[in-house]
């Protein structure tokens, strides 16, 4: 007879799989379910994923701990980043200021997922599945178009931005120096991210554009497009080169009413984009999703001898446990994005005259970003 499963993940991204990985840790049985082809990122196109994350200090330890933390070339370093409002306003954080090895560190999604993968299959705990299993508790990390979500009747209140993310790679004339680089034009918000290692000259963009001119720079030659993204930064790299196809979407801000509860007698929680989205203009999507599954996972893990692991009352502590960070983080990337967006000449003087106070503020400063990074 084949042995039950404590615990079947639906979906096996990032997120799923590391939950995987630290369940296995506590000696209980996991199926991991492959995402359905509708709900994977890449599933429209065969063309190379252009992804890459901001991982922050905690998140970096996390991977670490389960030998999956991609090397120099593939999780580049960030020592400085630049924000630059429309009006004069800067602010800059610097590693060497706050004391710190790296402010954040530029992921190259692809390498993390084969990682992830390759340390799933070599995991005795772990069972690969073409479909779902019985389990006493089934965690939900399908992303944000999750169909299991769906499927349990599990409400999503969803706030779409007016506002389509085009994500790419660059080349640049001038190495990138690893620094991040941000710039708030006109409504619209276009990161710089440093890839390739120390020494690279290459850059992954988000670029945040109104829905209006997504059409036109999907269809602009790559000379167009880079002559455009030039303009946008400044020309602080020099030339660009894509290097790179460009892929898109819609950006929204989303939470689930619910975190966990029970459907059919079962137990079940929700983890990552399945629970909650937010703007990535702070880039904090993925480490909000990694802080969800090690909470759960540190939460069954300190669980009392006699209570399951599908045990409802159990589920609601960490439930707690993270809507509280998920919420302020919501909050705060949705009224800086409204804040950006405004196109009065009241809102521009006073985000850029705060940007500029914020930068002189010292200790405020300084605590702000360490909480980004995880400390």
């Amino acid at each position: 007879m084949t042995q039950p499963f404590d615990i079947c993940i639906r979906g096996d991204g990032i997120v799923g799989r590391t939950l995987a990985l630290l369940l296995a840790r506590e000696r209980l049985r996991v199926g991991l379910v492959a995402r359905p082809a509708a709900t994977s990122p890449s599933a429209a196109t065969t063309a190379p994923d252009v992804r890459a994350y901001a991982l922050n200090a905690k998140s970096r330890a996390l991977l670490e701990s389960l030998r999956c933390w991609p090397d120099a070339r593939h999780a580049t370093e960030v020592l400085a980043m630049r924000v630059l409002g429309d009006d004069g306003g800067e602010v800059n954080f610097s590693a060497q200021e706050l004391k710190v090895q790296g402010l954040t560190w530029i992921v190259d999604v692809p390498v993390l997922e084969a990682q992830l993968a390759a340390a799933v299959r070599f995991q005795p705990q772990i069972e690969l599945l073409d479909a779902p299993q019985p389990a006493s508790l089934t965690v939900i990390c399908e992303g944000k178009a999750s169909r299991t979500r769906a499927e349990f009747g599990i409400e999503f209140e969803v706030a779409r931005y007016p506002q389509t993310a085009i994500a790419a790679r660059l080349a640049c004339e001038a190495p990138h120096g690893q620094t991040a680089r941000q710039w708030f034009t006109q409504g619209e918000i276009l990161a710089f991210l440093p890839i390739d290692g120390p020494q690279g000259n290459s850059v992954a963009i988000v670029w945040s554009v109104l829905d209006g001119r997504v059409d036109a720079l999907m269809g602009a030659s790559p000379v167009e497009f880079c002559r455009q993204l030039q303009v946008a930064s400044h020309g602080c790299l020099g030339q660009l080169q894509l290097t790179s196809e460009r892929c898109t979407w819609p950006l929204q801000s989303a939470r689930a009413e619910r975190w966990v509860g029970i459907h059919e007698g079962k137990a079940w929680a929700l983890a990552g984009d399945a629970a909650h989205n937010v703007h990535p203009l702070a880039g904090q999507g993925l480490n909000l999703g990694l802080s969800d599954v090690a909470a759960l996972a540190q939460t069954i893990h300190e669980r009392e001898y006699w209570r399951s692991v599908g045990d409802e009352k159990l589920l609601r502590r960490y439930e707690r446990a993270r809507k509280a960070e998920v919420l302020t983080m919501g909050a705060t990337m949705d009224g800086l994005q409204r804040l950006f967006s405004n196109s009065s000449a009241v809102f521009q003087a006073a985000r850029n005259l705060g940007m500029n106070g914020f930068e002189r503020s010292g200790p405020v400063k300084q605590w702000v970003a360490r909480q980004a990074m995880g400390f």
